[in-house]
């Protein structure tokens, strides 16, 4: 089993190019590459995964929509919400698709423990959730064994977008975050924290903070 999980700390990005840098990661990546994981804020986006329907953009307005690759539906990003990208040669870790979702709703499950908010996952509608509001949304793609795409947890956010879509494909599903139940919070403590979660349970020692771009 790999030793050391390296992070990359992309701070805000545009959505596109880091997906497209995503897939050459992917694509490229021979059988000896270390796995990596890409922490990052987008700019206001709506994404909409393959199994997309027109039907649940509601209103999307100024927001733009981007038809990506990754399973599921709409979801919307943003400022004030943290995303972690997976990229991860599964095949060699030896994960199944179920067994790496798992693992990532408890990584988010015991981070929100650890502010004292209980959160559950739920078998039908991979995430999470807080009193039946999702906090957290995952997609995913394979590709040649290698995952890419992630997660997204909502730490302290303009919601409102949420309410021009079907978040997920759910009609009038209920969106929170983090801030609505702990009040102010440290950005950058709810990275490290989900640093060490995803340390932990992808099965690594240690971490290490890589530097350099991502072209």
């Amino acid at each position: 089993m790999p030793q050391t999980l390296g992070f990359r700390e992309l701070g805000h990005m545009a959505y596109e190019p880091v997906w497209q840098a995503m897939q050459r990661f992917t694509n490229e990546r021979g059988t000896e590459a270390a796995d990596e994981i890409w922490l990052v804020q987008h700019p206001p986006v709506f994404t909409q995964g393959q199994a997309g329907k027109a039907e649940h953009l509601l209103l999307p307005g100024d927001i733009p929509v981007v038809q990506v690759d990754r399973g599921g539906q709409v979801t919307y990003h943003g400022p004030g919400q943290l995303v972690a990208y997976l990229l991860l040669d599964v095949r060699k870790l030896g994960f199944g698709v179920r067994d790496l979702v798992s693992r990532m709703e408890l990584c988010l499950i015991e981070l929100l423990a650890s502010y004292g908010v209980t959160a559950v996952a739920k078998a039908d509608a991979p995430g999470v959730y807080v009193d039946g509001a999702k906090i957290a949304s995952l997609g995913l793609r394979i590709r040649h064994g290698c995952s890419f795409h992630g997660l997204a947890l909502n730490v302290d956010m303009d919601l409102e977008p949420f309410r021009r879509i079907n978040p997920c494909g759910y009609a009038g599903l209920a969106m929170t975050q983090l801030s609505d139940h702990t009040g102010p919070i440290e950005f950058a403590e709810v990275s490290a924290r989900l640093r060490a979660q995803l340390v932990k349970h992808l099965d690594y020692a240690e971490q290490t903070t890589l530097t350099g771009g991502i072209d």
